[in-house]
């Protein structure tokens, strides 16, 4: 009865069906793994983001060489702000607003420097692109407490001078005369003494998971449903063979249904009547 599955029309269909059951597997786990990564961020938000600061030692805190553990993680440093060597970062949406962001190098004790992102200002008035006032940080020494972030790519992307297409710690370094940490950057949380006016600081990060599991469940669907489609059209070919070659089943008679008390006072009294 199924013998037509053998054709090559219906293999054709087989591979067809196999082929988009492959994508929507491989679409299932690519959104598994986009999960995986959210999950993995989640926990470093959870376990470093609010945790005492530490205090900054050179070659102990990821600085030197980033781990990706010590995302988050707050390390306070002393120094003092390179306001000269100053620039923004452009094309940053916060809050659904384009504008930038400050990157102040401060330079610690040793001589060395660690790039710190102060904050963001809004898109100004100026048609060159820049921010109305860019807030001084505070002058003289002063205690930071950052968040460690990686460095970011290189954006090959052209800027206006003061501004830098991505906070790349590497092309930073190249801009200064003293030695400036290429592994990570800073995140300001608190500056002691504060500055008379600050940058919007970054918010924590969101812990939201995503829709990356749902997702992936509904690929593995659709991959199942291909086969269920096939089958399903498998079987209405196999009941269009059956009508045209006569052997489809005949119809069952219908079960006769016996007549009802009623009824069968009615049959008695038109008897009677007829006679």
């Amino acid at each position: 009865m199924y013998r037509f599955l053998f054709s090559a029309r219906w293999l054709g269909w087989l591979a067809m069906v196999m082929v988009i059951a492959a994508g929507c597997v491989a679409l299932g786990h690519w959104q598994l793994e986009r999960r995986e990564a959210v999950v993995q961020n989640i926990h470093r938000i959870e376990a470093n983001y609010d945790a005492a600061p530490e205090r900054y030692v050179p070659g102990q805190n990821g600085f030197d060489e980033y781990d990706d553990a010590r995302e988050w993680t707050p390390i306070t440093f002393t120094g003092t702000y390179d306001v000269e060597q100053q620039v923004i970062v452009r094309n940053r949406p916060f809050n659904g607003q384009p504008g930038y962001e400050v990157l102040t190098p401060l330079r610690l004790d040793d001589g060395s420097a660690v790039i710190v992102d102060r904050g963001w200002l809004p898109i100004g008035n100026d048609e060159a692109g820049y921010p109305d006032t860019v807030p001084a940080p505070p002058a003289g020494r002063v205690e930071v407490t950052a968040r460690t972030k990686p460095g970011e790519p290189e954006v090959r992307r052209g800027a206006p001078d003061g501004q830098v297409a991505s906070i790349n710690l590497p092309a930073l370094a190249e801009r200064v005369d003293y030695p400036l940490q290429q592994s990570a950057y800073g995140l300001l949380a608190l500056e002691r003494p504060a500055a008379d006016e600050t940058p919007a600081l970054a918010p924590k990060p969101s812990i939201d998971e995503g829709p990356h599991l749902s997702y992936s469940l509904q690929w593995f669907a659709f991959g199942v449903l291909a086969f269920v489609g096939l089958g399903y059209a498998a079987r209405q070919q196999r009941r269009s063979d059956a009508e045209q070659d006569g052997s489809a089943p005949a119809p069952r008679e219908r079960r006769r249904r016996h007549p009802s008390s009623e009824e069968q006072e009615d049959a008695i009294l038109d008897a009677q009547d007829v006679r």
